[in-house]
């Protein structure tokens, strides 16, 4: 890779972390259950780009398979919280 697609990359990645503490700020003082879930979605969703970007700077295949397997645990658990609150029950 060209140095210039390596600095981009690398300028997203610190992005994406300076993310991180408004996400988990949303999760701890969230008005409601919904504004917690939307920040739990959030951060799901920063690490598996996180992960993402990590796996392009550092060419290894295995971080990809991180960022699959986080997106599959975080799909999941949104979708148990979400049964959750509208039925009270998880299975």
């Amino acid at each position: 890779m060209s140095s210039s697609v390596v600095v981009v990359l690398n300028v997203l990645l610190l992005v994406m972390v300076g993310l991180l503490p408004f996400a988990f700020y949303r999760v701890w003082i969230g008005r409601g259950i919904g504004d917690r879930m939307l920040g739990l979605e959030m951060i799901s969703a920063l690490l598996v780009g996180i992960s993402i970007l990590l796996a392009l700077v550092s060419d290894s295949d295995m971080v990809i398979d991180v960022g699959i397997i986080l997106a599959a645990l975080g799909f999941a658990g949104t979708i148990s919280i979400a049964r959750y609150v509208s039925e009270g029950r998880l299975f």
